[in-house]
């Protein structure tokens, strides 16, 4: 039977249509985002408590102008290890601990860079401050690839890192980067006389008014490191780390601390995440996240801490695999400072993206109470902060 042609174009797009329809019903449907993680031994979130300022006497910003000679400051400032190109970034970070905190206390601000910042870096940093900037370029011999480093080996290895996925890994930037935050920043003639530093990168937020004196409060205290985030680390990134580590330890056991004082089984736990510590050989790859740590520089530049640089440095591993400096500063104060002088800044609202450190308290703003990240869920797992509330604690 002849249909009219307005007809048959209708007959036609429905066709089409069911065919649309039945395609999209074949397909297999979007997997459902992992759930949060829940802790037997976290019940909830400790940053969902009240949180307040540590106990005990605290300096408030009495006498803290920054022409005071007087002044209350000790010799500390806050480091940046940042590169010209990285100065909108920077003045964000600047923004938000000069409005939080250092708008009262005034302490300098020492920026680090392999090459001359120029004018603008400069301009735009000083703008953010009126404590003092200093602006210094990291000496060649700090930054090199050392001499015995098999170059082809890093191409090598830093390919094969790339190939599984290990984020930076070709990149000898990266290494270089991590080698002189490990064991070479303190090193520095700038930093000859100062003592504490509140490290501070680019791109970072801070949402609480903090109304004391943070290196004033590590001194009177006696605490080596403070940190607010705390996770696991990519195991392939590392595999020989902790083997190496377990070598240091062997040949100096004078440098261990006890076992009871120590935060050893933070670093040793394999309950959590088991694969971690398998493919870590040993190690659970917990971390402090080391962009944001306030620290004692007495702590590194010890014998303990400088042995165990060097055994580091000349194993290769910050070349020929991609170790970091935050496992590498975590698992020294885990095995060589009493755990009691680590403290966890819990008042101190801050974020690195994707991870952050919310309070509760009406000292922060633009920070959800509680929250961990704003990512996708299956980053919860990279939350290592149970490990340490369970082996060491809350302080």
């Amino acid at each position: 039977m002849f249909l009219p042609k307005p007809v048959r174009a209708l007959a036609l797009a429905s066709t089409l249509l069911l065919i649309f329809l039945l395609l999209q019903l074949s397909r297999k449907t979007t997997p459902v985002k992992e759930p949060r993680i829940v802790y037997p031994d976290m019940k909830t979130d400790p940053n969902l408590e009240e949180t307040h300022e540590p106990a005990g006497h605290l300096w408030r910003a009495d006498d803290y102008a920054v022409d005071n000679p007087n002044s209350p400051r000790i010799n500390a400032t806050i480091l940046s290890l940042v590169r010209n190109e990285e100065v909108d970034g920077m003045v964000t970070s600047m923004r938000d601990l000069e409005r939080t905190w250092n708008h009262k206390f005034n302490y300098p601000w020492t920026f680090f860079n392999d090459k001359p910042f120029n004018e603008e870096f400069k301009t735009k940093t000083r703008a953010e401050t009126r404590a003092p900037c200093y602006y210094e370029v990291i000496p060649p011999e700090h930054w090199a690839v050392p001499s015995w480093i098999n170059q082809d080996l890093v191409r090598e290895s830093g390919q094969i890192l790339a190939d599984e996925g290990a984020q930076y890994g070709n990149l000898i930037s990266y290494h270089q980067m991590c080698r002189w935050n490990s064991g070479i920043f303190y090193h520095h003639p700038a930093l000859k006389h100062i003592r504490y530093y509140w490290r501070v990168e680019p791109k970072v937020h801070f949402f609480c008014d903090v109304d004391y004196d943070v290196f004033r409060y590590m001194q009177d205290r006696n605490k080596t490191y403070g940190f607010t985030i705390n996770l696991y680390d990519d195991p392939k990134t590392m595999p020989s780390l902790w083997p190496e580590t377990m070598r240091f330890a062997e040949a100096h056991p004078e440098h261990l601390k006890p076992a009871s004082d120590s935060a050893r089984p933070w670093l040793e736990d394999k309950q959590r995440r088991p694969e971690h510590n398998e493919k870590a050989n040993g190690y659970s790859t917990c971390h402090f996240w080391s962009n944001f740590e306030i620290a004692d520089m007495e702590f590194f530049r010890s014998r303990a801490y400088e042995d165990y640089f060097n055994h580091l440095d000349r194993a290769g591993g910050f070349f020929y695999e991609r170790w970091g400096d935050a496992p590498v500063h975590s698992i020294a104060l885990g095995l060589f400072e009493d755990k009691s002088k680590i403290h966890w800044f819990r008042d101190i609202g801050y974020q690195h993206i994707p991870y952050f450190n919310c309070p509760n308290s009406p000292k922060c703003s633009g920070c959800k109470k509680g929250l961990f990240t704003d990512g996708e869920d299956f980053l919860y797992k990279e939350d290592c902060r149970p490990n340490w509330f369970r082996y060491v604690g809350k302080e």
